[in-house]
């Protein structure tokens, strides 16, 4: 048998918690292995519970989401932000610190449990229409400051490195970009990887906004 997604709950609200708790529980294939209450606190808690997943809340009293996300970044858990609103800048602010996507506080409870289920797998949580929706939110605040960075950045890819990334950008799956770039799923994902160390970004989504940032005009 192969060993339960193990999740920790950050969120300052304990009926939250507790909701997220209960429906999570009910899966047979995750376990919580722990919460908190504010994001100061969850360096030490992931060290203690090791977990797979961490579903943060973003507004916190003390230590935001937002930098607790941060201070995760090129460790071991995936995040998963929590939020109120789609359209939140803050969400965006947590995608570019690390987080593998964000779900809505009201989002129905199977499709939460199978965020949960794809974060582990390294899987971003974000619908392809979703993550051009918060692509576009940030692009269009670019400056040539930051477009000029980005492409600066970019320019340590090889050329099939970087047709994988712009594919990135535009929301598509690997399966998608294999067949656009005329290459197998296996290669797509070596250059996704590839792309990922030299950037020093943690995921797809933190590699689709840097290429958006840089085909502003």
């Amino acid at each position: 048998m192969t060993e339960p997604v193990r999740v920790l709950l950050v969120d300052d609200d304990a009926l939250v918690r507790a909701g997220l708790r209960l429906m999570l529980g009910g899966a047979p294939d995750i376990e919580v292995v722990g919460e908190a209450v504010d994001g100061a606190s969850v360096p030490d808690q992931v060290t203690r519970t090791r977990p797979d997943v961490v579903l943060m809340d973003v507004r916190m009293p003390v230590v935001d989401g937002i930098a607790a996300t941060r201070a995760l970044a090129g460790t071991r858990p995936a995040v998963i932000v929590l939020t109120t609103f789609d359209a939140d800048a803050t969400v965006v602010e947590a995608l570019r610190a690390g987080a593998a996507g964000f779900l809505l506080k009201h989002t129905p409870p199977e499709q939460i449990v199978e965020a949960v289920r794809r974060a582990a797998a390294g899987e971003p949580v974000l619908s392809p229409s979703v993550a051009r929706t918060l692509i576009e939110h940030v692009a269009a605040g670019v400056g040539t400051t930051r477009r000029d960075r980005a492409r600066q950045r970019l320019a340590v890819l090889s050329e099939r490195e970087r047709a994988v990334a712009e594919a990135v950008a535009e929301g598509l799956s690997n399966g998608d970009i294999a067949e656009r770039l005329y290459m197998s799923v296996g290669t797509v994902k070596a250059h996704l990887s590839s792309a990922l160390t030299k950037l020093d970004l943690t995921n797809r989504i933190q590699l689709a906004l840097l290429a958006h940032d840089a085909d502003e005009s």
